[in-house]
């Protein structure tokens, strides 16, 4: 008994030993391997029906590579290169009004009422002491500064990028074309019984496929009509605003609005007052109402992450992967759902139904 208690302490041992050897070697190339396989699972369903007339899989996975490159990676990197321009002409502008003192020139204005407030707030803080132009200034300069730094790795590292571009083709390719044995083999894996190993991928694909489609998605939809609607009305930097916009629609209730109301109320008070009204009534009834009204028809009939988790893992997937993060971390609180699912199917096997959180309203 013992030499059999120590066999299987050795294979746990080897098992674990190779199990790091191999995370050493595939970790320097996570990033490429994680962005094919967020290509793959986005775009597989369409992969599937291509094959379905084309019937040679190398075939289909070359020209599902191609597509992406030309129509999603190109125009993508295309809006990188204006939106790293447009931030740091923003940064630029904004520093120089700084300097001259006509930043705190157009922070100087009295608000109905600001008199009141600073009588009731004196007990506890003095609101006469904030600098909104250093908070607006410093504001600028870090996320600006987040893009930068993001373009001067990859200008410092050209030719790490361009291998790693490469990688992520050749994974993406590989990736496509096995991908159908590749899950058959991750469903064998699975301690479950075979209806409950479909229900659990299913409910996986639902939960990718409305966090990606249902987030991102409506994301970067609300940042490209909130940089359309600034480049109508003349705002400069509408590629960089749009960016903020998509980046802040996340954030539950408020998102987009933290950009086109101040924007609107700074028209309004520089004097453009049919501007001002125009962007902050499009931003209320166009922008913010994509969310409520794309939202239920993409992820109709599918299970969805919270918004409390979405918005979480997103920032904590930036946080701990950078931009990969805000797929990634989607995708990791996803599987987090499946496998506690996984649980609570193994404890209660007689009921596979479990309530769902309700999606974002």
């Amino acid at each position: 008994m013992k030499r059999e208690y120590f066999l299987i302490s050795l294979f746990f041992l080897i098992t674990a030993i190779i199990f790091y050897l191999f995370y050493q070697v595939i970790i320097p190339f996570f990033v490429p391997i994680a962005w094919a396989a967020v290509f793959v699972i986005l775009f597989f369903p369409l992969y599937e029906r291509l094959l379905s007339r084309f019937k040679h899989p190398n075939g289909a996975s070359v020209i599902m590579c191609l597509l992406i490159v030309v129509l999603i990676i190109g125009p993508l990197t295309y809006l990188f290169i204006a939106l790293v321009n447009e931030a740091a002409d923003a940064v630029a502008r904004v520093n120089a009004l700084y300097r001259t003192g006509q930043l705190n020139e157009f922070f100087s204005f009295d608000l109905p009422g600001k008199s009141y407030l600073q009588e009731k707030l004196a007990p506890y803080y003095d609101i006469s002491k904030i600098d909104f132009d250093v908070l607006v200034r410093d504001a600028f300069n870090k996320v600006s500064g987040v893009v930068v730094k993001q373009t001067t790795w990859l200008v410092a590292n050209g030719t790490r990028t361009v291998f790693f571009f490469g990688l992520f083709i050749f994974a993406m390719f590989y990736f496509f074309r096995d991908g159908r044995l590749l899950m058959i083999k991750i469903k064998r894996l699975l301690p479950l019984a075979r209806p409950q190993v479909e229900r659990a991928i299913s409910d996986l694909r639902d939960v990718i496929h409305a966090t990606i489609y249902g987030g991102v998605v409506i994301a970067l939809l609300q940042g490209f009509l909130g940089g359309l609607l600034f480049v109508i009305m003349g705002i400069s930097s509408p590629i960089f605003w749009g960016a903020i916009m998509a980046v802040l629609s996340i954030i539950p209730l408020v998102g987009a609005s933290l950009v086109y109301i101040p924007a609107g109320l700074i028209l309004l008070l520089g004097g453009s007052y049919v501007k001002g009204i125009i962007v902050i009534l499009v931003g209320v009834v166009v922008i913010s109402q994509v969310d409520n009204v794309v939202r239920p028809l993409v992820i109709a009939g599918k299970t969805s992450l919270h918004p409390l988790m979405l918005f979480f893992t997103i920032l904590g997937g930036i946080a701990a992967f950078g931009m990969l993060g805000l797929v990634i971390g989607p995708m990791i609180a996803a599987g987090f759902t499946i496998i506690l699912r996984i649980f609570e199917m193994r404890l209660h096997p007689a009921d596979t139904t479990s309530e769902e959180f309700p999606a974002a309203d």
